[in-house]
């Protein structure tokens, strides 16, 4: 049986404030996850998280920023949700867009190191 897998590279951007990462991957696919359910408790059921832990994450990212990235909506007949606001949004761009431009600066050193690994 053949228990090779093609390997993979990934960039991990953090951006640090003293010992607190205040952006990092987890905090992105967060955002992302919160825009795409709509609320912090859907997020956290889709990332396999608690629902504290992913408020802790988002206080976090709010409060290391000028403008919260997450806002809480008023409650309605559906008990209201969460909001990535359009910080969080440019965040979320700007932070995919780093990703992509080193990896496509990387492309030649990532194909050349991957030529060097085992089968």
């Amino acid at each position: 049986m053949d228990t090779s897998t093609k390997p993979r590279f990934q960039f991990r951007l953090r951006v640090y404030r003293d010992s607190t990462i205040a952006i990092g991957p987890g905090k992105i696919a967060l955002l992302e996850a919160i825009l795409d359910a709509g609320s912090i408790t859907a997020a956290a059921q889709r990332m396999g998280m608690s629902y504290r832990r992913a408020w802790l994450l988002v206080d976090e990212l709010n409060r290391s920023l000028r403008e919260p990235a997450v806002e809480s909506a008023a409650g309605g007949a559906r008990g209201g949700g969460t909001v990535v606001t359009d910080v969080g949004r440019e965040l979320i761009r700007r932070y995919r867009s780093i990703e992509a431009t080193a990896r496509a600066a990387a492309a030649e050193d990532i194909a050349a190191m991957a030529g060097m690994l085992a089968d």
